[in-house]
């Protein structure tokens, strides 16, 4: 299994920013970077849901509640991706996953207040 370290999160008011970081530290970088990587959310009592994606090439995709305000970037030489809110919301309240193919970080809680 691999291991993926997210942070980042906190509490923010809404119109605010986090960044979010993950890291796969016991991964060589071979092996990173041969993988499409993602950012998902689960917010309490909802399911799991995509919110950004991150292809081999570089191609990012983002759910349509998230575009224009969020962004996700990856530098693979520190074997890490990024995900950088922006104009937050309380409905962002979720915690955050970070995915490598089949495997999962723990989460980091992102609470927005109004």
């Amino acid at each position: 299994q691999v291991q993926l370290v997210e942070s980042g999160g906190g509490l923010v008011q809404a119109g605010g920013s986090l960044r979010l970081s993950c890291l796969a530290p016991r991964l060589i970088l071979s092996t990173f970077v041969g993988q499409d990587m993602g950012w998902y959310r689960q917010a309490p009592g909802k399911q799991r849901e995509l919110v950004a994606s991150i292809a081999v090439g570089g191609t990012t995709k983002y759910s349509d509640s998230v575009t224009g305000r969020f962004t996700i970037s990856k530098n693979n030489s520190r074997k890490m991706i990024y995900l950088q809110m922006n104009n937050l919301k309380p409905e962002d309240t979720a915690v955050y996953y970070c995915n490598w193919g089949t495997d999962w970080g723990k989460g980091t809680l992102v609470t927005v207040s109004s």
